[in-house]
């Protein structure tokens, strides 16, 4: 029986494609849209953290972090005035506003001293430069995703972090070199981190550029492991439809457990994923996932994952968000116009195929997933992971960063970041 890799080798990328799609297993069009008909999330909002994070705001009023702090005189410091959950005898700085208490987050440029520890503007941020590539402390995961501060008393922060399978089992039990993750300081010549120095980097594979100690080429690196999905998992992508995704394989996965802010409203935080499961095997049982698992799920949500296209698919190779790619027509009429062109795969390990140049995988660029916080001051959970599906080669790779907490009501949406460009 073939490998994928030796089908790939025998018959091309556009062969096995095109027998695939023959076969009825995905439901592609002639429109000049990646295959999966995702599309770009479902919302018009460009994606870009500023206006929600740091919009302008009125004192108390949550729209915002707030310009001005509100006067507060001559309230009662044993009653909880603003019904934060906090007294002025408890530690509350300002008992007239639900944005300033013990439990808030210090949001940075309006000189006002939300967390009330005495220091105004004093979130820590920018934490992860020291970090090592092969770090096995989860904490550096989350520090490498900008999550600097640790929850300690009644303020916000980092509670727990592990490194997890996508079923939420210790990883070191399956994947004791940890080679399923790693912090990079870029990936490639061309992706940078979206904040701080460095990034999370999650794969099925080897999360490794090929300049670093451990790469893997992810055309077949298999790790020779099988382990469950998360729950409401396998879950098949909607633009597939008649298609049934293989078992996990090869998953990796952060876990972490985060006190929210008393002042969040919203969460954020910034993905890219790469696959060279494209565009052979796109609506096939190898369909690589990545998920962001939140708990408490949004009460809008069938289940957790807060990661997926304006169609309801998950994100993977169905996903409609590849857009940094090799232009190509399949041999059935199916246009992929890969906008952001193959720049980006550049020097990743995506852009070669057993040493040689190939157009043989994609990209989504960054995205942003946005998501609301539905219990602040409380703790949440967030598995990120990401597996391979049907076997443990063709691998899938998803950078992650920039989380941060806002202060707006948002929907549950992932759209592309605009291209600075």
């Amino acid at each position: 029986m073939f490998s994928r890799s030796s089908l790939l080798a025998f018959c091309g990328p556009t062969l096995v494609l095109t027998a695939l799609l023959s076969a009825g297993g995905c439901n592609a069009t002639n429109k000049p849209t990646p295959v999966g008909g995702g599309g770009a999330g479902g919302s018009t909002n460009n994606g870009t953290a500023g206006d929600e994070l740091f919009g302008g705001g009125s004192p108390g009023t949550g729209g915002g972090p707030l310009q001005t702090e509100p006067p507060c005189e001559g309230v009662d410091p044993n009653i909880d005035n603003d019904g934060d959950g906090y007294t002025g005898a408890a530690g509350d700085c300002n008992d007239c506003t639900t944005q300033m208490n013990p439990g808030a987050q210090d949001y940075p440029g309006n000189n006002i001293d939300e967390d009330c520890n005495g220091a105004k503007d004093d979130n820590p941020a920018n934490c992860d430069a020291p970090l090592g590539l092969a770090s096995p402390d989860p904490m550096d995961g989350a520090r490498a995703l900008g999550l600097c501060k640790v929850a300690q008393g009644p303020s916000w922060g980092v509670v727990s972090a592990q490194y997890i399978t996508a079923d939420g089992q210790a990883l070191t039990n399956y994947d004791p070199q940890g080679l399923g993750h790693g912090i990079l300081p870029s990936f490639g010549t061309n992706v940078k981190p979206q904040e701080g120095a460095k990034m999370l980097v999650l794969s099925s594979g080897a999360a490794r550029q090929p300049s670093d100690p451990g790469f893997f080429p992810p055309e077949g690196y298999d790790k020779f492991y099988s382990t469950g999905s998360p729950p409401g998992y396998p879950k098949e992508s909607p633009a597939c439809p008649g298609v049934t995704t293989g078992e996990p394989y090869d998953s990796a996965g952060l876990r972490l457990v985060i006190k929210t802010p008393t002042n969040a409203k919203s969460l954020t935080f910034n993905l890219n994923f790469y696959t060279f499961e494209f565009p052979g095997f796109i609506c096939s049982e190898y369909n690589d996932f990545f998920v962001a698992m939140l708990s408490p799920k949004p009460g809008n949500q069938v289940d957790g994952n807060i990661s997926y296209d304006s169609k309801g698919n998950t994100i993977s190779v169905n996903a409609g968000f590849l857009q940094v790619c090799h232009p190509q027509t399949a041999s059935n009429g199916v246009f992929f116009d890969c906008p952001l062109g193959p720049d980006q795969l550049t020097g990743t390990g995506f852009d070669q195929y057993f040493g040689s140049p190939t157009d043989n995988s994609a990209a989504t660029a960054w995205l942003q997933t946005t998501s609301p916080v539905e219990t602040p001051g409380q703790n949440i959970t967030v598995d990120f992971a990401i597996w391979d599906s049907g076997d443990g080669i063709l691998d899938s790779t998803v950078l992650l960063d920039n989380f941060q907490f806002g202060l707006d009501d948002t929907p549950t949406v992932t759209e592309p970041i605009p291209d600075p460009k």
